[in-house]
């Protein structure tokens, strides 16, 4: 018997109970029966019924959360490695999101609250109704400079509402948007434009970022060089003095001032594409993730409302840049098809000071919060003092995304930010699946610190050893997907049907969709514990050993805040990890206490996992969106060139680093 601690606020009537199994390594939480009754789903037995029948499952919830102008012939249609969801059907993803909210009670609803970084600049509010006219004039701006359905178009915006509103207006004219993250340099723009080949270009003349004004007008400038463009939009975000040339350049507030208020929605066809979204690919080249309308909408639609129990009177803020597939499904489509309304924030977490994303939490009331683990250990760094200095009572459920969290992370989002009440809904997915995959449900549970939880319902996952063959409870391999695939999944990879097959349906067959991540079995229900991208796996003296696996033993130690370990060349074991530790806040580098972290991997994991070198360091070298480039730190204990940093949030760490580990490029002296 565990022992069962009801933890609850007086202001949020959701609660998660505690049942502690073994106080080192088992903390397992699980929903109140308050918050059982709020959710929309708590019984367990959704999982069984919708796995006995998945194609009829997913008609039901289609039928059940869409409008479609035409229903489907047929719900599923196989033909590996490819497949189809609502063949026949016809569906506009715009009309889902704007159009029928305005024929209810949400027409004067808020859909979007706006926080620009500034603040002293008030915040903007758009109704259903306003979001609505804004996307019709905009659409009819796209069709006045030649856009058609089935063309391309590109996005490269600062999180504000224009990039919603540019999204649900190509997708209202059945053109394609391909959003391209605006931390993004010149050269890899114009390679997204070039291969998606986008025929007009939408973004800004600048935007704030740590209380500076970024010139994004100039990097799209170089950006469509060599490109199909011929228009570029731009939106007057900045107020910069920007180069505009003459035919080709086009101010957005002036093209809308002649707009017409009202633009009929295409009827799209269910496999119709909705969007191409770049990302990175091994070989170096971005790989363009087609995804289609019908069964991405669907699946938007249930992950977002069961996933995060989204009702009518909650504000929903997921805080990943629109850059991403995060943003793409939490941060527009998901909360908008369910007539919810989100917070968008355009700038840094920490600007002016550690607390600012907690500032917004009590500001506002948002009762849902959606972020990465890389984020919540920035935060641990800092320190506690700055979340409780804000009441953030009004939240109810946390989530994550974006890699596995660690223990350690995972405790103090849920103590600190949660207040020991709210559930974590730790979502593993990809790019390419468009949606949420696996996760706990808020009124099912169980809530445990690294494990994600199991499949969503109708969704069918299974952990394969080298062989293909399924491995038990406590078995670890490769997390792999079966047919039927989620409706939200990736149709393929734009003009490259080889790569695709390649990727992600060759290694067990072309019936099973490879994820390229390891997972372990973690116990009988099923629920998984991912162990980040097989590619991050050590070859030491011939054990295969995860990154992330000696990542989470270091994290427990107290004095830990971040750490990313890598693998660096051994004359005898081949290979040996190196770990790069940032200290907590108070916490000062030492040998000893380099000592006792590394001394947590030999006790967690054995000695074969033992850091070969510890580097304690100010930061790591991180993308915008808050990852961490691994690839430089690799490359850095190769002695391998460097490579590209110009979409690093802080390249000049890089230097830093090179300077702590005697970096010397491999041939040079």
């Amino acid at each position: 018997m565990g022992i069962i601690v009801e933890q609850k606020s007086e202001k949020v009537t959701a609660s998660v109970k505690w049942v502690l199994e073994d106080p080192k390594q088992k903390e397992v939480w699980w929903p109140s029966e308050e918050l059982k009754k709020m959710a929309w789903v708590s019984d367990e037995s959704i999982y069984e019924q919708a796995d006995k029948d998945p194609t009829a499952f997913w008609a039901n919830r289609a039928r059940e959360g869409l409008h479609w102008f035409k229903e489907w012939d047929r719900t599923y249609e196989r033909n590996p490695p490819y497949f189809k969801w609502f063949v026949g059907g016809r569906i506009n993803a715009s009309y889902n999101a704007v159009d029928r909210h305005i024929k209810t009670g949400r027409r004067y609803k808020a859909a979007i609250i706006w926080e620009p970084e500034p603040i002293d600049e008030p915040a903007r509010v758009l109704t259903y109704y306003d979001l609505y006219r804004e996307v019709d004039k905009f659409a009819n701006v796209l069709k006045s400079l030649g856009v058609k359905r089935g063309d391309r178009v590109g996005i490269y915006l600062p999180m504000m509402p224009e990039v919603q509103i540019a999204m649900l207006a190509c997708a209202r004219i059945g053109a394609a948007h391909s959003v391209v993250f605006s931390a993004f340099s010149a050269d890899s723009l114009r390679s997204r434009l070039k291969d998606a080949e986008a025929k007009v270009l939408i973004t800004a003349d600048g935007y704030y970022r740590r209380g500076k004004v970024l010139n994004l007008k100039a990097e799209a400038d170089k950006g469509v060089e060599g490109t199909p463009v011929k228009d570029v939009v731009v939106v007057r975000r900045a107020g910069l003095d920007v180069d505009i040339v003459e035919g080709r350049d086009h101010w957005w507030h002036e093209l809308m001032e002649d707009a017409d208020a009202h633009c009929e929605p295409e009827a799209m066809d269910s496999e119709d594409i909705l969007f191409i979204l770049y990302t990175s690919g091994t070989t170096g080249k971005p790989k363009g993730v087609v995804h289609t309308t019908g069964g991405y909408l669907t699946q938007a639609y249930w992950t977002s409302k069961w996933d995060f129990d989204i009702h009518d009177d909650d504000l929903f803020w997921c805080t990943a840049d629109i850059g991403w597939i995060t943003g793409h499904t939490y941060s527009c489509y998901g909360p908008l098809l369910l007539g919810a309304t989100m917070l968008i924030y355009e700038g840094a977490p920490d600007y002016p000071e550690p607390d600012r994303w907690w500032d917004i939490v009590e500001k506002y009331g948002v009762t849902i919060f959606y972020t990465a683990p890389t984020a919540i250990r920035m935060f641990v760094k800092c320190g506690e003092e700055w979340p409780r200095k804000h009441d953030l009572s009004s939240l109810r459920i946390l989530g994550t995304v974006g890699e596995p969290i660690d223990r350690e992370a995972w405790l103090w989002y849920f103590h600190n930010i949660g207040g020991g009440r709210c559930p974590i809904i730790d979502t593993w997915w990809q790019t390419e699946t468009g949606g949420t995959l696996i996760n706990s449900l808020p009124g099912i549970g169980p809530f445990i610190p690294t494990v994600a939880g199991r499949s969503f319902p109708g969704m069918r996952h299974a952990v394969l050893d080298e062989n293909g063959n399924k491995v038990g409870v406590g078995g670890s391999g490769s997390l792999v997907q079966l047919s039927p695939f989620a409706p939200g999944m990736l149709r393929g990879i734009y003009k490259d049907p080889e790569r695709y097959k390649e990727l992600y349906f060759s290694r067990y067959g072309e019936e099973i969709y490879y994820t390229h991540d390891g997972a372990r079995v973690w116990d009988e229900m099923h629920n998984i514990r991912l162990g980040g991208r097989e590619d991050d796996v050590m070859k030491v003296a011939g054990h295969r050993l995860a990154t992330a696996e000696v990542e989470t033993a270091l994290t427990e130690h107290e004095a830990v805040a971040e750490v990313a370990v890598v693998p660096a060349p051994h004359e005898i074991k081949g290979e040996v990890p190196v770990a790069f530790v940032i200290l907590r806040k108070g916490r000062q580098p030492s040998e000893e206490l380099a000592k006792e972290i590394i001394a947590r991997v030999t006790k967690a994991i054995g000695p074969t996992a033992k850091p070969e070198n510890l580097f304690f360091v100010p930061d790591l070298p991180k993308t915008r969106s808050g990852k961490i480039m691994r690839r430089i730190l690799k490359s850095l204990m190769k002695g391998e060139p460097i490579g590209d940093v110009t979409t690093l949030m802080n390249p000049e760490i890089v230097e830093e680093l090179k300077a702590k580990v005697g970096y010397v490029e491999a041939g040079l002296t």
